[in-house]
């Protein structure tokens, strides 16, 4: 085995294991259901940023995040902490309040979003298999609008808001460590705001039970092991064959909810998974042959 296929292994491995992490979350956030959402994250926000300030001590990286994240770095960061706290405050409420069906929906979009992001904002062409697909999903968006099947604001509320994350860290001039351990430092304190106020009103879930305490506590590890495994696995891995894996989260959570939470899927919400999984299938088969086309000049 060559250095390039030992690499390519480990990156699928570290890649597979990252999605199939976000993909089991709800089964982590079902347990904290009686725990409000705020609370919830504002645990996973300082609890990592607990695990992620030792790990840059650690590795001795605080200098150079700390330079990084300066003028127009920071500004990015300051978006882009706003829209990764939006986006994790909808899927745990999500999933608390039996919607995990919709927010499945969320990811599937996700990757088209990022493709129509791309065109209108950075500039990017449009190849024309990508724009049919785009057309797919917004043709089940609009069936699941017009049927009014659905929490329909949910799915474009996480789709929307982590793909103008990712716009933003992409133009944003420091790595994956040191960008989530900022935007964990930038929510940090309306996240201890919260908890405070949540004791000082008797409200806090946290000191209650001592199985509770240790699936909060754990929320630090469950929330930055795939995002430090994704990123490794991103510098392993053809951009191709991450667009392939990123479907991994969506499909579990999807099987998650009709099977383990007996969600009910009603006839609209079949016909809308149709035409986006269509819409995925034709963007994953794009990407693949594209690869291919750039990997033979």
């Amino acid at each position: 085995m060559t250095q390039s296929q030992g690499a390519d292994r480990a990156g699928l491995l570290l890649g597979i294991s990252a999605y199939a992490m976000w993909g089991v979350l709800p089964l982590y956030l079902h347990l904290l259901q009686p725990v409000p959402a705020l609370q919830v994250l504002s645990h996973r926000v300082l609890w990592s940023l607990l695990l992620l300030a030792a790990i840059v001590i650690a590795l001795g990286k605080a200098k150079s995040i700390a330079a990084a994240a300066r003028g127009r770095t920071l500004l990015l960061l300051l978006g882009s902490a706003a829209l990764i706290g939006i986006n994790w405050l909808v899927y745990i409420w999500a999933v608390q309040n039996a919607h995990v069906l919709d927010a499945s929906l969320g990811y599937f979009i996700n990757p088209l979003v990022n493709v129509a992001l791309g065109m209108l904002v950075l500039g990017e062409r449009l190849r024309r298999w990508q724009g049919v697909a785009i057309g797919l999903a917004a043709l089940g968006v609009l069936l699941l609008t017009l049927h009014g099947g659905g929490a329909l604001w949910i799915p474009l509320a996480l789709a929307l808001s982590f793909g103008s994350y990712g716009l933003l860290r992409k133009v944003a001039a420091i790595d994956a460590l040191g960008g989530l351990t900022v935007e964990t430092l930038l929510l940090g304190p309306a996240a201890l705001a919260v908890l405070l106020w949540a004791d000082h009103s008797g409200t806090a879930a946290f000191g209650g039970s001592t199985r509770m305490d240790v699936l909060l506590i754990a929320a630090g590890a469950i929330t930055a092991t795939p995002l430090l495994l994704f990123a490794a696995a991103a510098k392993r891995l053809p951009y191709a064959t991450m667009g392939l894996l990123q479907y991994i989260a969506p499909t579990l959570q999807f099987l998650e909810a009709v099977l383990l939470f007996g969600e009910q899927v009603l006839p609209v919400h079949l016909a809308t998974f149709a035409l986006i999984w269509s819409g995925c299938a034709l963007y994953a088969w794009d990407s693949l042959r594209a690869y291919r086309a750039a990997s033979r000049i």
